[in-house]
C-alpha cells in the first residue's frame, strides 16, 4: 500500500475556495481505481496549511489518477491558490 501526503500552503484569503474544491472532489478521488481513501488535515497552528492523506493500492494506481482528467480539474485550480509550492511525500505501509 502507498500512502501519499501532500502539504499545501494557501494564501490566507483563498482557504475557503480551496475547501470548496476539495469537498466537491474528495468523493470522486476516493472512487478512483486503486484509491482506498482520502482525508484532509489542517495544521494545528497554521490554519492556512493543509495536508491531504490518501492511500493507494500501488504507485501505478496513484499515477493513473495523476494522469486523469479529474486530477487536471482539481489540481490546476488548487495550485493557483498556493502561497508556496506544494510538497508531496510517498510512503510505504507494510
Amino acid at each position: 500500500m502507498l500512502i501519499r501526503i501532500v502539504r499545501m500552503t494557501f494564501q490566507e484569503d483563498k482557504v475557503e475556495e480551496f475547501l470548496a474544491i476539495f469537498h466537491a472532489s474528495k468523493h470522486k478521488i476516493a472512487a478512483m481505481p486503486g484509491c482506498h481513501g482520502v482525508e484532509l488535515l489542517q495544521d494545528y497552528h497554521q490554519p492556512n496549511i493543509y495536508h491531504t492523506y490518501s492511500t493507494w493500492e500501488s504507485d501505478d494506481a496513484l499515477n493513473q489518477y495523476r494522469q486523469s482528467e479529474l486530477f487536471g480539474t482539481v489540481w490546476k485550480p488548487t495550485k493557483a491558490l498556493f502561497l508556496a509550492p506544494a510538497q508531496a511525500f510517498s510512503m510505504r505501509k507494510d
